[in-house]
C-alpha cells in the first residue's frame, strides 16, 4: 500500500480560511499553541481525539492508514478519500499466532513474516435498500480517530450511516460497527442483505479460516431520530474456533475499557494541547501491541505489517520496557518482565554474542549479528528494574544485566570504545567496528546498574560500574570526539565524516561536554520537517531524506535532559503537530523511506520518554528515590503529570513557574513527598516512600 501525498492545489485565500475554520473549532484551547498550520489535515475535537472534516476539503485525493491491535489480531486500515469524497477502504487484518506455511513461490525468509492474514477491500459490505433503492455508503462528511476509527457519511434519502473500526482485546477479529439513524419526521424501513465470505487454509496449528461477515437484522423500521447498530467482523478460526464467538459488544467494552485506563494513567497537562493530545495517543499505540505468546506468555511487539509475536532487545527491551512502569500498566509491565526473561534465558553460554530478536512466537533466534545488543539490554533492563521498584524482580533479573555489562566491558577496542558489527539499523548504513550508539548505551546501563548493585548490597560491582562508568566517559569525549561541519560534535565510528542521527545518545546520559555544537547539529543541520537525518551527505538526484524517529525522539530526550528546553520545544511543537494533525497521522512513525511511515509501537513509547525522563529528567536511583531536574520552555507557565506509577506508587508532579524560579510538588499516593521553589533544569533528589 502506498501512502498518497496530498495535492496541494488550493489558493492561499482558501488555505486561510481552512486556517481560520479550524482556530474557531480549537477556540477552547491556548491560541499560541494550538493555531492550525496551513498543512493540517486534522483537527483537534472534544472527544480525546482527532476530525479530518471533509465538507470544505479540496486537497484531494488524499488517503491514510492506522494500526490498531488486541492480544490475538492486528489491523492497518488504508483509507482513501477521491475528489468527489468517497471513501474506499483496505482492510489488511493479521493474525499473528496462526503461522502458515511458506508458499511455493517465496523466498525461505517469509517463514520469519509468515502471519495468516488477509486484505479485505471496499468490495465487501453489507448492501442496504429502500423501496428497491439501494443506500451506498461512499461520500463523507468527516473522518475522526479516537482510539476507533470512526467514517461519518453524508446522508442519503435522510438515513445517516456511521462506521466505527475497533479491534476485540482478547479474541480474534476486528469490528467495523454499522449505525444507521434516521433523520426524517417519519418511520423508515430499511432492509440489509448481510455481506459473507470465508476461506479456509492449512498451516502449522491446524486449519484456518478467514471469515468476514456482518449481522445485520433482514429488516429494521427506524422510528424518527431513532438508530440501530449492527456489526461486520474481520476475524478468523481455528480448528474447532466458533465464528459464532465473535461479540461485537463485548469487544465495544474491552476496547474501551483499555482506552479509559490509558486516558486515566500517566495523565500529561501541559500549556500545549495538540502534545497533551499525542502524548494520550502514543500511550494507546504503545500498550495495544501486546500479543499472547504459547511460549513466552504476553509480549510486547512493534507491529507495522512485518512484526509480531516477536521481542527485539532494541525495541521491546530498550524503548518500551522501561516506559510500562511509568505508565502502570498491567499488561505492559508483564511483557516487559517476559521479554527480560527470555533474552536472559537465551545467553549464549560459548561467550558469543545474545541473539538481537526472538521470532515467531520465539521459534526463530535472530543471531547472526551483533548489533550492541548486550548494551541495549544492560541499559533497558537496568532501568526497568529500578524503576519497577520490587526487589525480588531486580534480583531476578540481575543475571541479565551482569551478563550484559561484563560483554560490553570485554569486548572493547584498544582504546575502550565497545565493539560491535552494527547498531539498531543493522548494517542499512555504516557503523565502523565501534559506534558511539553502543558505547553511550553501555554508559546508560553502567549508571543504572551501578545503583541497582547498592540496592541489591553488592558493593564491590557498585564500584566496579562506577570506575567503568566515569572510563567509558572518557572514552565517550576523546574517541569519539570530533569537529565535522565546523561543529565540536561526535563521530559516529572512527573513520565517519558525516553528521550521524545517533550523536544525540550522549546527550541522553546527561554528557555535557560537547552539547552545544551537538545541538546544533541536530536541530539545524540534521533537521527536517520530519524529524532528524540519518546522516547529512550530498544526495543523489531525487534521493528521498532518510528519517527514523527514534532518533528524533532520543534528541528530544536529550535536549531537555541538558536543559535546552526551548530549543527542544521549539522542534518538538512542530513535529508533534505535523505527526497528530499533518498529512500522515495519528502516531509518531518508524521511518521513511523504509516501510513507507508505518507506526511501530515502541516509538510512541519513546514519545512520552521525551516528558518523563527529558522533560522532567526523571531517574530512579534506588527502588524508593529518583533524581528529577525539570527542564520547562520559557513560553510554558505549567506542567502536570498525573497517575503516573514511581515503583508502583501513584505519583503525581506538578510544575508551575513562579517569579524567578519554578514550584515543584511531587505527590506520592495522595501525600506530599517534596515540594519547594527550584530553579530551571536544577537536579532535586525526591524520596517516595
Amino acid at each position: 500500500m502506498v501512502f498518497l501525498i496530498p495535492q496541494t492545489v488550493h489558493s492561499m485565500r482558501k488555505k486561510i480560511l481552512l486556517a481560520w475554520i479550524a482556530l474557531m473549532f480549537v477556540s477552547t484551547f491556548s491560541a499560541q499553541e494550538s493555531a492550525p498550520s496551513q498543512t493540517d489535515f486534522w483537527n483537534l475535537n472534544h472527544e480525546k481525539g482527532i476530525t479530518w472534516d471533509l465538507r470544505n476539503e479540496d486537497r484531494l485525493p488524499h488517503g491514510g492508514n492506522i494500526e490498531m491491535a488486541g492480544k490475538m489480531v492486528a489491523a492497518i486500515i488504508y483509507f482513501q478519500v477521491n475528489e468527489q469524497k468517497e471513501l474506499s477502504l483496505s482492510r489488511d487484518i493479521i493474525f499473528p499466532q496462526l503461522r502458515t506455511y511458506n508458499k511455493s513461490d517465496e523466498p525461505d525468509w517469509k517463514k520469519y513474516r509468515a502471519y495468516f492474514r488477509k486484505n479485505i477491500g471496499s468490495e465487501i459490505i453489507p448492501i442496504l435498500s429502500e423501496n428497491n433503492k439501494t443506500i451506498l455508503p461512499s461520500v463523507l462528511d468527516s473522518i475522526s480517530i479516537a482510539g476507533n476509527l470512526t467514517f461519518y457519511h453524508t446522508p442519503k434519502e435522510d438515513i445517516s450511516i456511521t462506521r466505527s473500526l475497533y479491534p476485540s482485546m482478547s479474541g480474534r477479529y476486528i469490528v467495523e460497527e454499522w449505525t444507521l439513524k434516521n433523520l426524517s419526521t417519519t418511520p423508515r424501513t430499511i432492509k440489509i442483505a448481510n455481506a459473507s465470505i470465508s476461506q479456509e487454509e492449512l498451516g502449522y496449528k491446524g486449519l484456518y479460516s478467514i471469515e468476514a461477515f456482518s449481522m445485520g437484522k433482514e429488516s429494521v423500521t427506524l422510528g424518527p431520530g431513532e438508530t440501530y447498530t449492527f456489526p461486520f467482523y474481520f476475524g478468523a478460526t481455528l480448528n474447532e474456533e466458533q465464528k459464532e464467538d465473535f461479540n461485537y459488544i463485548e469487544a465495544k467494552r474491552e476496547r474501551q475499557g483499555f482506552l479509559d485506563e490509558m486516558s486515566n494513567n500517566l495523565i500529561l497537562h501541559t500549556p500545549d494541547p495538540v502534545i497533551d493530545r499525542l502524548f494520550y495517543f502514543s500511550k494507546i499505540r504503545a500498550s495495544e501491541s501486546i500479543y499472547q505468546s504459547t511460549k513466552m506468555g504476553l509480549v510486547h511487539s512493534p507491529g507495522g505489517g512485518n512484526y509480531y509475536l516477536g521481542i527485539w532487545a532494541n525495541d521491546q527491551v530498550e524503548y518500551s520496557g522501561p516506559f510500562f512502569p511509568y505508565l502502570g500498566y498491567e499488561n505492559g509491565n508483564k511483557a516487559a518482565l517476559n521479554t527480560y526473561k527470555w533474552f536472559q534465558k537465551n545467553i549464549p553460554e560459548d561467550g558469543s554474542h545474545i541473539p538481537y530478536a526472538f521470532e515467531m512466537d520465539g521459534n526463530f533466534n535472530m543471531d547472526h549479528l551483533d548489533r550492541g545488543d548486550a548494551a541495549m539490554i544492560a541499559y533497558g533492563t537496568s532501568h526497568y528494574a529500578l524503576i519497577n521498584g520490587d526487589k525480588n524482580t531486580a534480583k531476578t533479573l540481575w543475571p541479565l544485566i551482569e551478563w550484559s555489562l561484563d560483554y560490553c566491558h570485554t569486548h572493547r577496542n584498544a582504546l575502550g570504545a565497545v565493539l560491535s558489527e552494527s547498531d539498531e539499523m543493522e548494517g542499512r548504513i555504516e557503523t565502523g567496528k565501534a559506534n558511539l550508539s553502543t558505547s553511550s548505551l553501555y554508559y546508560g546501563g553502567l549508571k543504572y546498574a551501578l545503583q541497582l548493585a547498592k540496592e541489591l548490597d553488592i558493593p564491590d560491582k557498585a564500584e566496579r560500574y562506577k570506575q567503568r562508568q566515569q572510563a567509558m566517559k572518557e572514552v565517550i569525549n576523546s574517541y569519539f570526539a570530533a569537529n565535522i561541519e565546523g561543529l565540536d560534535t561526535y563521530k559516529y565510528y572512527e573513520e565517519n565524516k558525516h553528521l550521524r542521527h545517533w550523536i544525540c545518545l550522549p546527550l541522553c546520559m546527561n554528557i555535557t561536554e560537547r552539547k552545544e555544537g551537538t545541538l546544533d547539529a541536530l536541530f539545524e543541520k540534521l533537521w527536517t520537517p520530519n524529524g532528524i537525518l540519518v546522516e547529512l551527505r550530498e544526495k543523489k538526484n531525487d534521493e528521498p531524506d532518510v528519517f527514523w524517529d527514534r532518533a528524533t525522539l532520543y534528541a528530544f530526550r536529550g535536549a531537555f535532559k541538558v536543559g535546552a528546553a526551548n530549543r527542544g520545544y521549539h522542534k518538538l511543537k512542530d513535529y508533534s503537530r505535523k505527526r497528530l494533525l499533518g498529512d500522515h497521522v495519528p502516531y509518531v512513525i518508524e521511518a521513511y523511506p523504509e516501510n513507507n511511515m508505518k507506526h511501530l509501537s515502541a516509538e510512541s513509547a519513546l514519545y512520552c520518554r521525551v516528558f518523563t525522563e527529558g522533560m522532567l529528567g526523571i531517574e530512579p536511583i534506588g527502588f524508593d528515590t529518583i533524581k528529577m531536574k525539570p527542564s520547562l520552555p520559557d513560553s510554558w507557565d505549567f506542567l502536570e503529570l498525573k497517575n503516573m506509577k514511581i515503583f508502583g506508587q501513584n505519583t503525581d508532579v506538578h510544575l508551575k513557574r513562579i517569579q524567578k524560579g519554578i514550584s515543584l510538588e511531587v505527590i506520592s499516593n495522595k501525600k506530599s513527598v517534596f515540594k519547594g521553589r527550584i530553579t530551571n533544569n536544577e537536579s532535586v533528589t525526591v524520596t517516595l516512600k
